[in-house]
């Protein structure tokens, strides 16, 4: 068993309090009557399912903050920190326990991207995962080339991605902790052993799952044997988890991609339907590679700001950084924010930035190992004038479509990806009381991953879950006129993602201002971009910002969040031209921060994340 100090135990007592505080939970009060809407026929806009809501109003601290999406993760990072360990020693602590309660969304048979600032310099860690040295540019098409369903491709084995999210957290261990590296599993393994009672949440989204009872170790794992999930409050114990960690801590990454655990997740790959290629030696060759942090300048209420955040392979901080950069040349017609929700002239301006800079991003952004940035850098995409060219296709009308840009006259030879579906992800945002920050944002693609749990043991219960995140690339490889598209698959290849860890500074200073971040899919880039907002530009603290209705477009409808906006907000965005849908939209932001007298956290209502610090 690893040693772990007593002091970051994590009792039992604290899975009953928690049990108690979600229970309690009330939906909203319902919004007045709104016109009528057209309806998202599925869940596709969003990557989980809504699970109710409870209000949050925020939490200070004078110290140190750890902020993630389940109670108990936050609580072990919180431990560590109060042990004596750095932001990334939480965050590996949080990320730990997340893959064991909230395994629909994260966990160690996925990948991550992590932004660390150690006081003076913010680094990139690329955890993403990989497609397999045997993937195919056509494994996503079926018979007729035609791509697949999405349900059915994510239950492939081609669908699963070579893991990278504990090997880049052991890379970035050796740079920025300050525990051992074994004793930031304790939490984890002693909630598995012990067991946690299953919460709200994880119950609805087991209950409304149609897949994952289709995996015979699943299906044992997570349902009563009549095909029922546990019910909240079920104390679920993962004993095979707890083994998988322990291996882990002692022996660090190796003991994921090499040896048992190896082979076992060999074995679940190459399982049907549709056996995948991922192989031994594409688990031993994996490597998580350190990128420069993609910043930009952005000036708000007469203060100016450094906005950090991942490169390609995330599409995240460069669409975010184009909405924002578009914005500032359109002009505003009345208040931007009207009793609590954007306004319609606001939501029109910015739906329209967004198609833009969506289309830049099916055109350009893929890894950037195998695709090179226009104009020889990505930051031509965020340059001023380019932005300032692109704002000007804004008009007072929807655009009837949006077309890419070329940034410093640059032509593309790619064709565009067409619209596709993402899901996934949870974040975290830790900030230590040596001023060391962590915004990680940490996925397996879908709920509950590929569908594929992951044991070494018969005779030990439970595991881990692998991801799908192979159909983050784009199925077809090509168009019709046979140009390639820049995020097909290619063997060794990162998938894009929209993943979007944020960072924020002064620009003057260099002080520290944020860290935050949201699962989502796509809608990630929105959903940040509306924390942001809310923040820079609004006036906003950090809860007020995320408790603010959700909205967003993929290059398609405005989609708004059920019940966020009245009648009158939708009428005008009609009268523009544009399609409304409204939906859940379950964003799942985390965000730190600071205040005079210290820090501030905020977490989002529509889980069941919270802060906590000293």
């Amino acid at each position: 068993m690893s040693t772990f100090p007593a002091s970051i135990h994590l009792p039992l007592v604290f899975t009953s309090l928690y049990l108690l505080s979600a229970c309690a939970s009330g939906p909203t009060t319902p919004a007045p009557a709104m016109a009528l809407r057209y309806s998202v026929p599925d869940q596709a806009m969003q990557p989980e399912a809504a699970s109710g809501r409870s209000a949050q109003t925020g939490w200070a601290f004078t110290r140190q903050a750890v902020a993630a999406a389940n109670p108990l993760a936050t609580d072990a990072g919180h431990q560590v920190l109060r042990a004596g360990g750095s932001a990334l020693d939480a965050a590996i602590a949080v990320q730990m326990v997340l893959g064991l309660v909230e395994p629909q969304s994260s966990g160690i048979g996925g990948g991550a991207f992590l932004l660390h600032f150690d006081g003076q310099k913010v680094t990139a860690h690329d955890g993403r995962e990989t497609a397999p040295a045997g993937a195919r540019p056509d494994m996503l098409l079926n018979a007729q080339g035609q791509p697949l369903p999405f349900q059915e491709a994510v239950q492939s084995g081609h669908a699963v991605g070579v893991p990278g999210v504990v090997r880049m957290l052991e890379v970035a261990h050796r740079q920025h902790g300050r525990l051992p590296w074994s004793q930031l599993f304790g939490p984890a393994i002693a909630l598995a052993e012990q067991g946690f009672a299953v919460s709200p949440r994880l119950h609805s989204l087991l209950q409304a799952d149609p897949l994952l009872r289709q995996d015979p170790l699943a299906l044992r794992f997570f349902y009563q044997p009549d095909g029922q999930a546990w019910p909240v409050g079920h104390v679920l114990r993962n004993p095979e988890y707890a083994h998988v960690l322990r291996r882990i801590a002692e022996d660090g990454s190796r003991a994921l991609h090499e040896g048992p655990v190896a082979q076992a997740i060999v074995q679940r790959t190459q399982a049907p339907p549709r056996p995948g290629s991922l192989s031994l030696q594409d688990l031993r060759d994996y490597q998580p590679k350190v990128r420069e942090a993609l910043c930009f300048e952005h000036s708000a209420l007469q203060r100016h700001y450094r906005i950090c955040g991942f490169p390609p392979p995330s599409s995240g901080q460069i669409a975010v950084g184009q909405v924002l950069g578009m914005l500032k040349h359109t002009t505003a017609q009345g208040a931007e924010l009207v009793q609590g929700q954007p306004s319609a002239d606001w939501l029109h301006r910015y739906s329209e930035a967004s198609r833009l800079a969506f289309a830049d991003r099916a055109q350009y952004v893929a890894d950037p190992d195998f695709v090179a940035a226009p104009a020889g850098h990505w930051h031509s995409l965020l340059a001023p004038d380019y932005l300032r060219q692109r704002s000007q296709l804004i008009g007072p009308r929807a655009m009837a479509s949006a077309p890419a840009g070329q940034p410093a006259g640059t032509r593309s030879s790619w064709a565009p990806m067409p619209a596709q579906t993402e899901y996934g992800t949870s974040h975290i945002s830790v900030v230590d009381a040596r001023g060391r920050a962590v915004a990680m944002t940490t996925t397996i693609e879908a709920a509950f991953g590929a569908r594929r749990m992951v044991s070494t043991s018969a005779s030990r219960a439970g595991g881990f879950l692998l991801n799908n995140e192979m159909t983050d690339f784009s199925f077809a490889p090509a168009d019709a006129q046979g140009r390639p598209i820049a995020n097909r698959v290619e063997p060794g290849k990162r998938p894009r993602s929209s993943m979007s860890p944020t960072l924020v500074f002064d620009a003057a200073t260099g002080q520290l201002l944020m860290s935050g971040g949201s699962p989502g899919g796509a809608l990630i880039i929105h959903y940040t971009a509306k924390w942001l907002t809310g923040t820079l530009h609004w006036g906003l603290n950090a809860q007020q910002a995320i408790n603010l209705p959700n909205f967003g477009t993929l290059g398609g409808p405005v989609v708004l969040e059920t019940q966020g906006f009245d009648k009158a907000t939708v009428d005008a965005l009609t009268a523009r031209g544009h399609t409304v849908r409204e939906t859940d939209m379950t964003s799942g932001l985390q965000a730190i921060e600071r205040t005079p007298s210290g820090w501030f956290g905020g977490a989002d209502p529509r889980r069941e994340g919270v802060v906590m610090g000293d």
